[in-house]
């Protein structure tokens, strides 16, 4: 193999998440007086988290967040942490079919807590192991700053020239190639509407995988 490493993204790339959290956005926004689309949220939202997520929100709608939007957020998160949700389409099977001792890592802007929990759900905790990692609480700037991959990268001991990373938003794939890792784009979700793709290519990205079949083509596995 011509890498040495593979690091995901979670939501959008491994957990089905970005559509349905999107849709559950533009209600609360244009519950409390912003009217907001599904696309409209996955194109201003899609890869933030945590105070960017929140900042992105304010500066579009122009005032601070009420506190009921918060509650209303957190309780979804909690509803959603129980339950679980699906993943993308053949990541679980892909994931479980990569060559024993390659070091595998989450790069997410996600927490811990988020992405371990749902890793536990799609069966997949006892692959990466200890190996996620989150751009609120293991770096001082999250994405779209290159910080978590590289260190992720520098956790997994590789370096990050011979890393690919799995990435599906703008904000992510930004992050990814200033790190100088390879990056694939990934657009198989259902978040990722027509010209996502072109989006990606847009910013430098010039391996783009329509599902994970593609990518097992892309890095010969």
């Amino acid at each position: 193999m011509d890498f040495d490493a593979i690091i995901f993204d979670f939501d959008g790339v491994l957990l089905e998440s970005e559509y349905e959290g999107n849709r559950h956005l533009a209600e609360l926004l244009t519950e409390i007086g912003h009217p907001t689309s599904v696309e409209q949220a996955l194109k201003f939202y899609t890869g933030l988290s945590g105070r960017d997520f929140i900042a992105a929100i304010e500066a579009n709608i122009g005032r601070e967040l009420p506190v009921a939007f918060h509650h209303r957020r957190g309780a979804e998160d909690e509803r959603v942490l129980r339950e679980g949700l699906p993943a993308i389409a053949g990541a679980v099977e892909f994931v479980r079919s990569l060559p024993t001792g390659l070091p595998v890592a989450v790069a997410s802007s996600s927490t811990k807590d988020w992405v371990r929990t749902h890793l536990d759900h799609l069966g997949l905790s006892e692959i990466f192991k200890d190996c996620v990692f989150s751009g609120r609480e293991d770096v001082a700037r999250g994405k779209p700053a290159p910080d978590l991959y590289l260190h992720a990268a520098e956790q997994l001991g590789v370096d990050i020239s011979r890393t690919v990373v799995l990435e599906d938003s703008e904000v992510g794939a930004k992050g990814a190639l200033v790190s100088g890792a390879r990056v694939i784009g990934l657009v198989a979700g259902e978040h990722c509407l027509p010209g996502h793709a072109d989006l990606l290519r847009d910013l430098g990205v010039h391996e783009i995988a329509c599902d994970f079949d593609d990518i097992r083509r892309l890095l010969n596995l």
